[in-house]
C-alpha cells in the first residue's frame, strides 16, 4: 500500500506560515497521525482533540475523537469514530481529502490537514518530510473565555455618593429603606 503525504498547516494569528509535511501509511490510524502532527509542532499531546472530515470549504463533517465520548447513547445515528480504531484510508473520499484537527478545546488550536500526494514507499512509522516556519509554543494562546471567570483587577464597587454623581440612583421606585424599620421577620 502507498504512503500518504499530508500537509498540516497551523492556523495561527502570526503572519508567518507554519506547516509540516508528514508521510504516513494509509493503513495507519488517526491516533498515529495525531501524535505525528503534535510531535512535529512540539506540542505535548496532553489535551483532548478531534479530527473532522472536511470538504473543500473546510467545513467540519464527521468527527473522529481521541476518546469515545458517546456514553452508549441510543440516539446517536452513526457509531462513534475513535482515532485508535479509525484507519486513515477508510476516510479518504477525495484525492485531496481534507481534515481539520482541533487540539485543546480551551485554547482551540486548529490544524488544517490536506492530502497532497502519495508515495510508493510505505513508512513503518510516520515521518516528517518538510518543516516550514517556527510554531508558537503550545501555551502561547490564551484559554478561551479566561477573562469571563476572573474578576477585573481594576473593577471597584461604587459608593452611594458616586452612584448619585453618576446618576445611577435616579430611578424613583417609591422605595425607602425607612419602610423596613418596623419589619420583624419573626412576626410573620
Amino acid at each position: 500500500m502507498p504512503g500518504l503525504k499530508f500537509r498540516v498547516l497551523l492556523d495561527s494569528e502570526r503572519k508567518e506560515e507554519v506547516f509540516r509535511d508528514i508521510l504516513i501509511s494509509d493503513t495507519d490510524n488517526f491516533e498515529s497521525l495525531y501524535h505525528a502532527i503534535l510531535k512535529s509542532f512540539n506540542f505535548k499531546g496532553d489535551q483532548m482533540a478531534s479530527f473532522y472530515v472536511s470538504d473543500d470549504n473546510w467545513d467540519k463533517g464527521h468527527e473522529i475523537s481521541l476518546m469515545d465520548m458517546s456514553y452508549d447513547d441510543d440516539s446517536i445515528d452513526s457509531p462513534a469514530a475513535v482515532m485508535k480504531n479509525a484507519t486513515i484510508k477508510d476516510f479518504l473520499e477525495e484525492p485531496d481529502q481534507k481534515f481539520i484537527l482541533v487540539y485543546d478545546f480551551m485554547r482551540m488550536w486548529i490544524f488544517l490537514v490536506e492530502l497532497i500526494g502519495f508515495d510508493r514507499n510505505e513508512p513503518e512509522t510516520p515521518e516528517m518530510l518538510l518543516s516550514m516556519g517556527n510554531p508558537p509554543t503550545e501555551d502561547s494562546r490564551k484559554v478561551m473565555d479566561e477573562d469571563m471567570f476572573a474578576g477585573d483587577e481594576n473593577e471597584q464597587e461604587l459608593s452611594e455618593d458616586e452612584e448619585d454623581e453618576l446618576g445611577l440612583d435616579e430611578f424613583d421606585d417609591d422605595y425607602s429603606e425607612d419602610d423596613l424599620t418596623d419589619y420583624n421577620e419573626y412576626e410573620y
